[in-house]
């Protein structure tokens, strides 16, 4: 069985119009005293899940690049103590592209990171600039360029469907995207969240997003674009070339066991939710007094684990094993999910079913969160 571990760093180097953590900016940290409690974060979680390889690592939150290489290396070593890991374990790092960033790359590499996510996001400035990024696009490419030197594995990320952005243009760049060597891409459409600066935006009229039409046209393109490249889409915004998948995404999207530690992080071990204070403060204070820094433990009922699980694996084209998924909750299918309804959705070929397996089909994507309203019970 799969164990991830996941680890958070919280700070910032600059404001953006969608991050969670826009006040965790920071001009200095105690990177002592960071050490130490993500340490003992992760001893508490090893001696809650025993001791099982790692498949996967994964730094994430706020800029996790300018991590001292030194910590990322502590880190890594100590987790290896703690539970091993796989022979081909993946260890990646989120990672924006500016120059200051991706000067790091080389010793973040010799500390044991063998695969990059990196935030490039478009290559025009006019684009760059709407969505709040430091980066150019001269930039963003020559740290791409970088991460492909150092690192076996690579991912970038660009944004699509944007206000103003023709299918041809869009195109044009996803080809120059595919063009440029990795072997996996992941592609967001632009959405507006509450509470952002582009809600904003769209409220005053300063911004008009595309609609839902537009929008499932953007989507079909990307698919038929990046499938006769070789990098068909496995989930629903990523695409990789068969065996390049995001081993650490995955184990999420296949609700295997996932570790997280650091502040505001999230897990799923054996049943049990965890989550981690999520301001800094309180997080250190957390590990102060208990010596780890979970807010919450809650076990999860059988009918929430299956939920959970066909809420992640139905993002993904593989689909899931109802069958397999009955057996590990102990739940009838007809516990899981409303099996009248996915009939009606198949004839309207939204929804496919082979053997055990329940999957939602290209066009359903278009529909996903209603379909998953519709068919997975609660």
């Amino acid at each position: 069985m799969t164990l991830a571990l996941y680890i958070h760093w919280p700070f910032c180097v600059s404001k953006c119009p969608y991050c969670d953590f826009n006040s965790h900016v920071r001009d200095t940290v105690d990177m002592a005293a960071w050490q130490a409690a993500l340490l003992a974060d992760m001893a508490h979680e090893a001696q809650a899940t025993g001791q099982r390889p790692l498949t996967s690592i994964f730094f994430g939150g706020g800029t996790p690049s300018l991590m001292p290489p030194q910590l990322v290396a502590q880190l890594i070593e100590r987790a290896a103590a703690l539970w091993g890991f796989a022979p081909d374990i993946e260890i990646t790092l989120e990672a924006n592209p500016s120059s200051v960033e991706a000067a790091r790359f080389a010793d973040l590499a010799a500390a044991g990171v063998n695969r990059v996510s990196l935030g490039l996001q478009s290559f025009h400035d006019d684009t760059l600039h709407l969505l709040g990024r430091a980066h150019d696009g001269a930039e963003g490419l020559a740290a791409l360029d970088t991460a492909q030197r150092h690192f076996a594995r690579v991912n970038f990320d660009l944004i699509y469907a944007l206000p103003g952005q023709s299918a041809t243009a869009w195109e044009d760049d996803l080809r120059r995207a595919l063009a440029l060597g990795t072997e996996h891409l992941s592609l967001y459409q632009l959405t507006i969240e509450p509470g952002t600066r582009f809600e904003t935006l769209v409220r005053t009229g300063a911004l008009t997003p595309k609609d839902a039409d537009e929008a499932a046209d953007f989507y079909e393109l990307t698919n038929a674009v990046t499938t006769a490249a070789g990098l068909a889409r496995y989930e629903v915004s990523n695409h990789a070339r068969p065996g390049a998948e995001s081993r650490h995404n995955m184990t999420y999207w296949r609700y295997g066991d996932y570790i997280g530690i650091g502040p505001g992080a999230h897990g799923r071990r054996q049943g049990v939710a965890t989550v981690r204070h999520k301001k800094p403060e309180n997080f250190l204070s957390a590990i102060t007094r208990n010596g780890h820094g979970t807010q919450t433990a809650e076990d999860l009922s059988a009918q929430e684990q299956a939920r959970e699980a066909l809420l992640m694996g139905l993002r993904l084209s593989e689909g899931v094993d109802l069958e397999g998924l009955s057996t590990r909750t102990n739940l009838p299918a007809s516990a899981l999910v409303r099996m009248p309804v996915i009939d009606q959705l198949e004839q309207h070929k939204l929804i496919w079913q082979q053997g055990p397996r329940l999957g939602v089909t290209a066009a359903g994507m278009l529909l996903l969160d209603h379909i998953l309203g519709e068919i997975v019970l609660a």
